[in-house]
């Protein structure tokens, strides 16, 4: 049998990142008494040394499926934990010196509106990242969330009223595999950093309390940055954190942008 894969390259040159993005199945997740199903993109990547051409591309794709064959249909308390079984199983067939895994998703977290109190289900975009370089593991956490900002120049000048938007507010942590991060406890940081949250299912009284609660706090872009980073800063420790917000605009052709880090 011919294994194309195995001759020498052209150039011989090592490769940081060779692998598949975008497979698609179903993962259940159970955590802190709740179950979470996901249908993530997955990104699974590994080194390839100077002196092989390729990857066995269908054996590593076939070693994958099977691995989340088997892996889906065990428990696990995080996404990360399913990514670290798949890539150390994964060493096992395929020798490498680092390899990654990405998974991104979404999760949907149950809420109560603010007066009302009705039920909503409130979704929103993380990624989950786990790096393995020669036995090192770390993982990066990142999740992104919809929130408003009501600007507090506008207000000082005009007193009656000022401009709001929708902002997007993203937290990335970067840490050790072993310190535990709840991707909620980031959504609600991220939430609570903006101006007022927002909400899919709002009754009138409920919009009369946002739109009360944007105006007693007016932020800049850069004041939201800064509130992620510091309430982050105070709760997530031996970390890299990353932050950034987002706004549209409502009176500007353009959008706005911050972003800052701090480590703990």
């Amino acid at each position: 049998m011919i294994n194309t894969q195995d001759e020498l390259p052209k150039h011989p040159l090592k490769l940081e990142r060779v692998g598949i993005k975008n497979l698609k199945t179903l993962i259940r997740i159970d955590r802190n008494h709740k179950e979470y199903r996901h249908i993530p993109r997955i990104n699974i990547f590994m080194d390839l040394e100077e002196d092989k051409k390729g990857v066995h591309m269908s054996r590593f794709i076939e070693s994958i499926t099977e691995i989340l064959e088997d892996e889906v249909q065990m428990n696990h308390k995080s996404l990360e934990q399913i990514g670290k079984h798949i890539l150390e199983k994964l060493k096992i067939k395929h020798s490498y010196l680092s390899a990654e895994i990405e998974f991104q998703s979404e999760i949907p977290i149950y809420e109560l509106t603010p007066v009302s109190k009705k039920d909503t289900i409130e979704v929103h975009d993380i990624k989950v990242k786990l790096n393995n370089n020669n036995g090192s593991w770390i993982k990066v956490l990142e999740a992104s969330v919809i929130g408003n900002t009501a600007c507090p120049h506008a207000l000082a000048v005009n007193k009656k009223g000022t401009h709001i938007q929708r902002a997007v507010g993203t937290l990335r942590i970067e840490t050790d595999f072993d310190n535990e991060i709840d991707l909620e406890e980031m959504v609600n940081v991220i939430e609570n950093s903006f101006s007022a949250k927002v909400y899919t299912l709002l009754k009138t009284e409920d919009e009369s309390f946002v739109v009360d609660k944007m105006y007693e706090n007016p932020f800049f872009v850069e004041d939201v940055c800064r509130n992620i980073l510091s309430i982050s800063s105070k709760k997530f420790k031996r970390s890299k954190i990353h932050a950034e917000c987002l706004s549209h605009e409502s009176i500007h052709r353009h959008d706005v942008f911050a972003e800052g880090a701090v480590e703990t």
